[in-house]
């Protein structure tokens, strides 16, 4: 607006601020407002209400939905039912409950929406008013399986299907869930064959329907399907279930097929006893379903290359997840760290014992894995190597713990890293697997060979043969059983290996089993095995970093050659001493220079920025081996833990 000349004096004069004495400020500070957690503890009580009936639709393979009815019976005269979503689900070691694929739920009695309100803290939780003389709750809802890996893991693809319980139904709040019963049943595609470990399973059409059993039970029994189906007898009640992405992927050779045999075989030898009344081996044979190994009690989840069966030789490397997964049946399923048992899915889970839970299982699958010739002995060695010549570069070492590792999954949950390895990552895993190797050693040596980790698998893990139940353990319970097998100071071992960062590189059990660490210029057979599959190129003991298909920087160790260059993740190799870039043009490079005085020099783009990087290196192509420590054919300790234990080995 235009003032006028007599009026914008006035206004000028009025719109001067007068000058205020400073007076001192007061800081705005609200007080916290109470969290408020409206859910009390499950307490070992049946639920009153009855049994739950579970029904989804599974046959939309094209839009990879879960259709889902569940009706929640109620005691008369429940006004309030609290109804929740699996959010800790066991083996996973972190809250990894699907709450965001749930979609397009609704309530319902006697015909009639029930409106819900999402808890505002435990948000995995509905409350739900009912009104007066509800017997019953009827839930509609729909879990959408990712269809992208970028969305999460696909559970569902045109020929096959792993339908995780926990992931579509609710339980009611306040019990163990081992006191709610629950009958399932599932509608496929037409002619798939399904596999479960849950009993009394029977057919109608394409609608398959089970017992009725507990929630517990029912979330530790997932299931496959497939239009590509075949089942082995393993013997021992144990049972291979596979589904594959095309019919003839599932062609294996006899003698391929006894090795799994032998594993059933090896496992019960090495452990002295079963805790299960009958055991499936769930494998998807697939590149188009998610990847997984997950342990329950009588079933494990398992995925493998495609061609795993059909080109054995060059799929040795991928066969180690059934050896791993069965061992966890005694170690993880049967006996189980205390704070890793809860008695409902929304008690976070502590994960202090993940390196005897997950580490001394890892140990068991390598030795299992050999000595059933699911895999092959050079195989479990380069997986050794593998290990040993990581934990030789990880600087991450000095500040971090193996017992620190174990809350990984729960603050990192396998997101990728910058820089692994100063991170470190879950390496509870394989430090753990090397720690037991020790430790195996020790009572070998100590015991003129009579002992091994054998015979505190049998003393921890094989009690109470038949047992399917859950017994816990400590920190105390593990050392107590050590001393029974050996007498030995197995506290100050486990505290100075597991508790203590800083440590020295951990080949001691390498070495007293009668082997080394070396370096060669060639990557042993595991790791050829995975860089052929991946495409990948491993650079990482030499320049120190490991390249995609295209030359782009997957990963960089912290303080290599190429990171005190500025070479990151991300970067992309275009060039190599002025000629394209592929990978045998950056090994050859790497050689030459161990003979020359002129550095390696990569062109390298990193966004819309291209450098030529100087590398002044010398110490040539690097990938760890193990090998005999001494010359000779007499087997090594190493190789006596490796061999079969049982009689007329069927390899």
């Amino acid at each position: 607006m235009r003032l006028s000349p007599a009026v914008a004096p006035f206004l000028l004069a009025i719109s001067v601020p007068t000058p205020l004495t400073a007076q001192p400020q007061e800081r705005s500070a609200p007080a916290a407002v109470p969290v408020v957690h409206a859910l009390s503890d499950a307490v070992d009580t049946p639920y009153p209400g009855g049994t739950i009936g579970l029904a989804i639709d599974a046959s939309d393979t094209a839009r990879g939905d879960y259709r889902v009815t569940e009706t929640i019976p109620v005691t008369p005269g429940t006004r309030q039912l609290t109804l929740l979503l699996p959010e800790w689900i066991p083996g996973d070691h972190k809250p990894s409950g699907t709450m965001s694929q749930l979609v397009d739920v609704h309530f319902a009695v006697d015909g009639k929406p029930v409106a819900w309100d999402r808890d505002p803290v435990e948000v995995y939780a509905f409350h739900l008013d009912l009104p007066a003389g509800a017997r019953q709750v009827v839930a509609t809802m729909i879990h959408t399986s990712p269809l992208q890996g970028s969305e999460g893991r696909v559970s569902m693809t045109p020929e096959m299907l792993n339908l995780e319980w926990d992931r579509m139904s609710l339980y009611p709040a306040g019990h163990y869930v081992r006191r709610i019963r629950i009958k399932p049943a599932v509608t496929f595609p037409q002619g798939w064959d399904v596999f479960t470990a849950l009993d009394g399973q029977s057919a109608s059409g394409n609608t398959v329907t089970w017992a009725e059993t507990d929630y517990e039970t029912l979330v530790d029994s997932p299931l496959y399907a497939g239009a590509n189906a075949r089942r082995w007898d393993l013997g021992h009640a144990v049972s291979l279930d596979t589904v594959a992405d095309k019919p003839e992927q599932l062609a294996i050779a006899p003698e391929h097929l006894a090795t799994y045999r032998n594993l059933v075989d090896e496992a019960l030898l090495a452990f002295g006893s079963h805790h299960f009344d009958h055991y499936d081996f769930l494998l998807a044979l697939s590149d188009k379903l998610g990847g997984i190994g997950l342990e329950h009690h009588r079933s494990s989840e398992n995925s493998m290359e495609p061609k795993t069966f059909t080109e054995w030789n060059d799929y040795d490397w991928d066969r180690n997840v059934l050896p791993h997964e069965f061992s966890h049946s005694w170690n993880g399923k049967f006996r189980r760290p205390a704070g890793l048992w809860t008695p409902d899915y929304r008690t976070p889970m502590q994960d202090e014992l993940l390196w005897v839970y997950e580490g001394q299982t890892q140990f068991w699958g390598l030795v299992l894995a050999a000595r059933s010739g699911v895999q092959t002995k050079d195989t479990v060695l380069g997986m050794l190597a593998n290990y040993a010549g990581g934990f030789a570069y990880t600087p991450g070492r000095a500040w971090r713990s193996v017992e620190d590792t174990t809350a990984d999954p729960i603050f990192s949950a396998r997101r990728p890293k910058p820089y692994t390895s100063i991170a470190r990552n879950e390496d509870y895993y394989t430090e753990g697997a090397l720690v037991w190797l020790e430790a195996d050693q020790i009572i070998r040596a100590g015991t003129s060979g009579r002992k091994g980790l054998e015979d505190f698998a049998r003393a921890f893990f094989g009690i109470r043969d038949g047992d399917w139940g859950e017994v816990t353990y400590d920190f105390d319970d593990v050392v107590r059983t050590l001393n029974a097998v050996y007498p030995y100071d197995w506290a100050a071992f486990l505290n100075a290996r597991i508790n203590t960062p800083g440590q020295p590189v951990p080949l001691a059990g390498i070495e007293k089993a009668g082997y080394r660490l070396v370096w060669r210029e060639t990557p042993n057979p595991y790791d050829a095995g995975r860089y052929k599959q991946s495409k990948m190129t491993s650079l990482a003991y030499s320049l120190g970093f490991s390249l995609d298909k295209d030359g782009k920087v997957t990963g960089t160790l912290w303080d290599s050659p190429a990171f005190n260059a500025g070479i990151v993740t991300g970067a992309k190799i275009v060039a190599v001493n002025g000629t394209a870039y592929d990978p045998d043009t950056v090994k050859a490079a790497i050689t030459a220079a161990k003979t020359s005085n002129r550095p390696i020099e990569l062109l390298v783009q990193r966004g819309d920025r291209f450098q030529t990087i100087p590398i002044r290196y010398s110490g040539g192509l690097r990938y760890p081996w193990l090998e005999r420590a001494a010359p000779g054919t007499a087997p090594t300790p190493l190789d006596w833990l490796l061999s079969p234990r049982r009689t007329g080995a069927r390899r």
